[in-house]
């Protein structure tokens, strides 16, 4: 599994667990993760974040 995946995978998990609150579970976790100074992962969860948009993005 490429990290793509695993981020798509990771987005589609937290759409699942947190439904409409997912958004506000992500800024939350990015805000923890700035505190501890961890950029990687707030990069990660930025880029989960994007993908989590694309999910809640109207098709047609």
């Amino acid at each position: 599994m490429t990290p793509q995946h695993e981020r798509w995978a990771e987005a589609l998990l937290i759409e699942k667990t947190h439904g409409a609150d997912a958004p506000r579970w992500i800024a939350d976790r990015i805000g923890a993760l700035a505190h501890q100074g961890d950029e990687d992962g707030i990069a990660r969860l930025q880029t989960i974040a994007a993908l989590l948009d694309q999910l809640r993005q109207p098709s047609g």
